[in-house]
């Protein structure tokens, strides 16, 4: 009991970080998966092509991969980046690509005849997107996007190889340091009680949807 009392503000302080890092990862990745998917359905051949390489590259590597590039790779390039913003930066890609897809899906699956319907109305591209198709697309495409924010949390344990002081390496270092694996079992509670908040929070958002229905 007194390890657990003795690590919790440890944990608290590992969690600023990890909530840091969710937090501004969610802000710029979903703006960037909408843009990417706009690329992806675009008619421009060239956008499309480099928007849809864009995702492959992105989705089919290990996020993990992808952050230990940008930190430890690009230096080679003469690409230095600090460690948060080289995290972040690669949580935002790397999330933004899984957001293009299921923006993608969700703005294709919205039937033609609403698109016609507003050209007819005389309403611009713009006005169509955002007051008509991304709306109807938001409900449907919402509970993917509360699946992969979920799966966001988790991952944010993975910046623990750039050497950032979140949840999982504070754990990491209390566990040696003490010979015990209670720091361990103290940060699973603290994410399943973050994720649960967050589980109850898009919850709560997904049924201010049901105004579509």
């Amino acid at each position: 009991m007194n390890e657990i009392i003795t690590f919790i503000p440890q944990a608290l302080e590992g969690l600023k970080v990890t909530i840091e890092i969710f937090a501004i990862t969610l802000i710029f990745s979903i703006p960037l998966g909408v843009i990417i998917a706009l690329g992806r359905i675009s008619k421009i051949s060239i956008l499309k092509s480099i928007t849809g390489a864009y995702v492959l590259i992105l989705r089919g590597t290990p996020l993990l991969l992808q952050i230990l590039f940008i930190f430890f790779g690009l230096p080679l390039l003469n690409i230095s980046i600090p460690r948060f913003p080289a995290a972040i930066l690669a949580m935002v890609l790397n999330y933004g690509a899984y957001f293009a897809e299921i923006f993608r899906a969700g703005i294709l699956s919205i039937d033609k005849g609403q698109f016609e319907g507003a050209e007819v109305l005389g309403l611009s591209k713009k006005d169509t997107f955002f007051r008509i198709i991304m709306p109807q697309a938001l409900k449907k495409i919402f509970p993917p996007v509360a699946s992969e924010v979920v799966t966001l949390v988790k991952d944010t344990a993975l910046i623990y190889v750039v050497g950032l002081d979140e949840l999982l390496k504070i754990a990491k270092i209390a566990s040696n340091r003490l010979s015990s694996i209670m720091p361990f079992v103290v940060v699973a509670v603290v994410y399943l009680i973050f994720n649960g908040i967050i589980t109850k929070v898009l919850e709560f958002i997904e049924k201010k949807f049901n105004y579509y229905e």
